[in-house]
């Protein structure tokens, strides 16, 4: 199985890259900086260059060419102002799933925030960042050739992971650290049953994996 993550050398994706090559995958992370080439080579990725920002639909879709899963775990990061919050988090976002549509992989995570909702108010920047993961939320699910699954995790931190989540449609404010929602991810690219959820994730009482089949089976 070959899966191409998108901000290949995210705090997320770095995990998420080295449970996927643990379990044999073909997994290849997206960057703009070739200097992280190295540290995606450690975690057992292949680094693909590529500017989510000015890169064209066809451009992505090449690359996305012959992968069975496409994860979105780009971001524009804590310190960036309300123009990146649009380019990254909403423009690239839509950009990479219409590529992916266009290059039938049928498989589509799409790591998203608590709270993100293209309706919500405020001028901050933190709030026009919340538009623009609801609005790529929106969008990603129009696209009908993909077999999405949009994921919400809550407050994010570096704390060691637990392996035990909350993982449903409405959890409620909380916090997560990201090794679990790495582990989350892992899961979930194994079990399309998810298809077609919007999920939250906050640390909880219930092992990753018996999470993901809980919400398999709904």
């Amino acid at each position: 199985m070959r899966i191409v993550i998108a901000g290949g050398h995210g705090r997320i994706a770095l995990r998420l890259e080295r449970l996927l090559a643990a379990r044999g995958y073909e997994v290849a992370g997206i960057v703009r900086d070739p200097e992280q080439g190295d540290d995606l080579r450690e975690a057992g990725a292949e680094p693909v260059l590529c500017d989510l920002e000015s890169a064209s639909v066809e451009h992505v879709a090449g690359i996305l060419h012959g992968a069975d899963v496409a994860v979105f775990a780009a971001g524009a990061g804590p310190g960036s102002g309300v123009e990146r919050k649009d380019t990254v988090d909403r423009g690239a976002a839509v950009l990479f799933s219409d590529a992916a549509e266009r290059a039938r992989v049928r498989r589509f995570l799409m790591v998203s925030s608590m709270g993100a909702d293209a309706r919500h108010q405020g001028d901050e920047v933190f709030d026009h960042y919340l538009r623009a993961k609801g609005e790529a939320d929106d969008h990603v699910r129009t696209r009908l050739g993909l077999e999405w699954t949009v994921v919400r995790p809550g407050a994010l931190t570096e704390d060691a992971g637990k392996g035990l989540v909350r993982l449903e449609a409405h959890t409620g404010r909380g916090s997560v650290p990201l090794d679990d929602v790495a582990a989350v991810l892992a899961e979930l690219v194994d079990t399309p049953a998810t298809a077609g959820l919007t999920l939250e994730l906050v640390s909880g009482s219930t092992p990753v994996s018996v999470a993901v089949k809980d919400m398999a089976g709904n």
